[in-house]
């Protein structure tokens, strides 16, 4: 089970449970995927190929680009003819470039995707590539292959709405599409011989999961009753060596550690700032002691100039409201509260409460497009922003210690929402 393994030296399949094969393809020199992900270690398209004795089943495609090293490797072991199904776990298009010619070469396969994947099968393939029947699926639904059966798990937002995971049951082995997955290339395949891809595969769930931890974990329920002997991704090392390990490893990451320092009752607010004559931060201390006056909530005050933004992600992601303070500076926002909200793609802030102040000296821009970009973050704005000229009064201050404690009571219950409306309510 150890023995040395190079899948670039030929272009056969790979078995690696009983009637079990990797049939997928190497992209070793790919540096970025979607744009948004460096892939210092290329990427692989994994699909699979399950052989029943009543016919062949495969487990999604690569990318069209890599479609020859994916047919290569399927002619190895099987007939087209033998091939009676057909299964997208997600189709995204590096799963599914050699469907089209798949189902020209096998008509008589029949296709299974996820209830929600049917209008993306035909967003996403040519025309020319002609229509397709389909079966939809769902969990608790199954295929049979005569003496063995594929049951699909239906786990959507991992991490598109259409995303499922299909379970070999004799073999235990869990398809998991993008789920368990990383942007890692390494010829010897399996997690047990590859090198140490640990930073890619934690990478990749901040980039890829994070945005969807509350499906994760709905997605969890469904997989760790399963027995798993092996779990097989569209990317990265096939995870055959304590795979339950990964699967334990994704609830971690998915699960608040914030409840266990404040308390499960405790609301926590953060507040963040940058000041370029101390106004701002005046505001900002006395928004951070009236919004403590508040019981149940926990205030956490940061200064933007004194350091990178990059750590203050997992403080975002679990604080329930999040404030933004900044001077209007050449009629914007200064920069690290753009590079600080700017990286809050990858969080989820759906519905957490929100606000923004600061001083200027004209005409104090920076508040409404704070706000704006929290709005579009889908965050609510009980309250328009609170803007001071120059230096703060003493009754400014007092406004300031008002502000934050309207939030604060807004966020415990105890204050009337909608101060202003929320237009990302509306869409």
């Amino acid at each position: 089970m150890n023995a040395a393994i190079d899948v670039s030296r030929h272009r056969d399949a790979v078995e690696f449970a009983d009637g079990v094969y990797w049939i997928g393809a190497l992209d070793p020199t790919l540096r970025t995927f979607d744009i948004i992900l460096s892939t210092a270690n290329g990427t692989t398209y994994n699909a699979y190929l399950v052989k029943g004795s009543e016919g062949v089943a495969v487990i999604d495609t690569v990318k069209e680009n890599f479609s020859d090293e994916f047919f290569a490797r399927l002619e190895s072991e099987v007939d087209y003819a033998d091939i009676k199904v057909i299964v997208l776990n997600h189709l995204e298009p590096d799963h599914t470039g050699a469907l089209p010619e798949l189902m020209r070469r096998a008509p008589q396969a029949k296709l299974y995707i996820s209830q929600r994947a049917t209008s993306m099968l035909k967003a996403l393939l040519r025309p020319s590539a002609g229509v397709f029947e389909y079966t939809t699926v769902k969990t608790g639904n199954s295929v049979s292959l005569g003496d063995r059966r594929l049951r699909f798990l239906h786990t959507p937002f991992l991490h598109w709405p259409d995303t499922q995971c299909t379970y070999l049951e004799d073999e235990a082995v869990l398809f998991s599409g993008d789920v368990f997955g990383c942007h890692y290339c390494d010829k010897r395949l399996f997690n047990d011989l590859v090198g140490d891809f640990r930073f890619s595969f934690d990478y990749y769930y901040a980039h890829i999961m994070r945005p969807f931890k509350k499906h994760v974990m709905d997605a969890l329920k469904l997989i760790e009753p399963l027995k798993l002997k092996q779990i097989a991704p569209t990317h990265g090392p096939i995870l055959r060596e304590r795979p339950r390990r990964y699967v334990t490893h994704y609830r971690e990451l998915s699960t608040s550690s914030l409840s266990g320092e404040i308390g499960g009752d405790d609301q926590s607010m953060v507040i963040f700032y940058m000041s370029s004559y101390g106004n701002t931060a005046r505001m900002a201390e006395e928004i951070s002691a009236g919004a403590g006056d508040v019981e149940g909530v926990r205030v956490s005050l940061y200064d933007l100039e004194g350091g990178e933004t990059e750590p203050f992600v997992d403080l975002i992601e679990e604080a329930d409201a999040l404030l933004f303070g900044s001077p209007t500076i050449n009629g914007d926002a200064v920069k690290p509260v753009w590079d600080l909200l700017s990286s809050l793609a990858v969080v989820n802030l759906k519905g957490k409460l929100g606000g923004a102040f600061g001083s200027y000296g004209w005409s104090g821009e920076a508040v409404k497009m704070i706000e704006d970009r929290m709005r579009g973050l889908k965050m609510h704005i009980p309250r328009e922003g609170l803007r001071v000229k120059l230096i703060p009064t003493d009754e400014e201050l007092d406004d300031c210690r008002g502000f934050g404690r309207f939030i604060a009571e807004t966020l415990v219950g105890k204050s009337p929402q909608k101060a202003v409306i929320d237009f990302a309510d509306l869409a």
